[in-house]
């Protein structure tokens, strides 16, 4: 986590003496390879989330699991990200980064084949963590591997590596259900469908891990360091304000993008809302990241404050709650726009990581701060989600108590926004 893609757009200098860059080695097939692998991998790191809304009652069902362990599945994620994820930087000043990466899709690939094979909640749960922690472990290291491997080209492989990834969510929120359907089959075939792109993401990413150990060798090591650059003093975000408020409204975020992807299609279904539609309006939520994943950093990063910006996705995002509380099936879509818009605060708290900090020590240390704790703060939503809704009965208490998170959300933000730097303590 202490890698930000978007920090070496907005601030130059940012962690460029912390990755080396060595593009020259490769050739000009080899950065091919490495693109379309980058493109593989990132289509492959949220599928095992988005794919399972949809088809969450039907798993409830054949499993016999409970609304509170439902909950848990959601929840899961975010700990995996923040127990996993700190593990990425060690392993891959060990391995190499294309190395690591390569087993993080096997672990994927794994875990999305197990699943459906199990016969109980907690093989399901097993399954499931091996598959996240994978997830995890890419989230982490294909920043680095932008960094090391397209140092002249961070910006448009940044946005290439975005788009797979929004895309990745999108097309398993929608396809899920009526692909499942086509096939004649059941949950376990819907979920266990989506392992065959991640083994053929492992297909590309083998020789890509051979190449970069054989033309990148020792180079390839250290890829996961901390960006400290040895030349400056560490700095102490841990004292800072900023960091704090990023931190809280990075997990802020997360919490509501969870609580959307696992929770939102099981909320218009009791609404009435057939289970292929709820998936498809996921989707679409979940497919608005793809066009403004580009255009939020390149308007934050021309604002002094981008609290402007915090404010428009809060209120958004209030609205979409709103709308699911008074009329949930007569205007789903426009709940799901809002929601999907509200849900583009992840580019934006990336953007101001970067732009909270001047130095490569001081954004990678900021960085990895706001997502680690970020992570942990997202954890128990989407479990209170789910208990709230059991013991209720209906979907208003969750609903309450994230219009209550997304105003804290906006407060955090605020403050998050303001044109500080964490090196001069604000």
């Amino acid at each position: 986590m202490a890698d930000d893609p978007v920090s070496s757009d907005h601030r130059p200098d940012a962690g460029t003496a912390a990755v080396p860059a060595v593009p020259a080695v490769l050739s000009r097939r080899a950065r091919l390879l490495l693109a379309a692998a980058l493109v593989l991998a990132a289509l492959n790191l949220r599928p095992a989330i988005s794919g399972l809304g949809p088809l969450l009652a039907e798993v409830r069902d054949g499993l016999g699991m409970s609304g509170t362990v439902a909950g848990l599945l959601t929840s899961a994620p975010a700990l995996c990200f923040a127990v996993f994820g700190g593990a990425a930087p060690r392993l891959a000043r060990r391995w190499g980064p294309a190395a690591v990466v390569t087993g993080a899709l096997a672990a994927v690939t794994a875990g999305l084949a197990l699943r459906p094979l199990a016969g109980g909640t907690a093989a399901f749960l097993a399954a499931g963590v091996l598959a996240l922690a994978g997830i995890a472990t890419g989230n982490v290291l294909m920043p680095v591997v932008v960094k090391r491997w397209f140092p002249d080209r961070v910006g448009p492989m940044t946005g290439l590596y975005s788009m797979a990834l929004s895309l990745g969510t999108a097309a398993a929120a929608a396809f899920t259900v009526p692909l499942t359907g086509a096939l004649g089959g059941g949950w376990r075939l819907g979920l266990g469908m989506w392992a065959l792109p991640g083994a053929l993401a492992l297909l590309v990413w083998l020789p890509v891990a051979r190449t970069c150990r054989a033309r990148a060798g020792s180079a390839d090591r250290g890829g996961g360091g901390t960006g400290a650059d040895g030349r400056t003093p560490p700095v102490r975000v841990t004292r800072s304000p900023t960091a704090w408020a990023l931190g809280v409204f990075f997990g802020l975020q997360a919490t509501a993008a969870y609580v959307t992807m696992g929770w939102l299609p099981q909320i218009l279904r009791d609404a009435g809302v057939p289970a292929a539609t709820a998936g498809l309006l996921l989707a679409v939520a979940m497919g608005l990241g793809i066009p403004l994943s580009f255009v939020l950093p390149r308007i934050a990063a021309r604002l002094g404050h981008q609290g402007p910006l915090v404010a428009v996705l809060a209120v958004c995002g209030l609205g979409g709650y709103a709308g699911l509380w008074l009329a949930p099936a007569g205007g789903a879509w426009a709940w799901a726009l809002l929601l999907g818009v509200s849900n583009c605060a992840f580019p934006l708290v990336l953007t101001m990581i970067g732009m909270r900090a001047r130095t490569g020590a001081g954004v990678a240390g900021l960085s990895a701060f706001a997502q680690g704790t970020g992570y942990l703060i997202a954890v128990p939503g989407p479990l209170l989600v789910g208990v709230l809704h059991q013991h209720t009965g209906g979907w208003h208490a969750p609903l309450l108590l994230l219009a209550v998170l997304m105003a804290v959300q906006l407060a955090v933000g605020t403050v998050a926004g303001r044109d500080r730097c964490v090196e001069d303590g604000h």
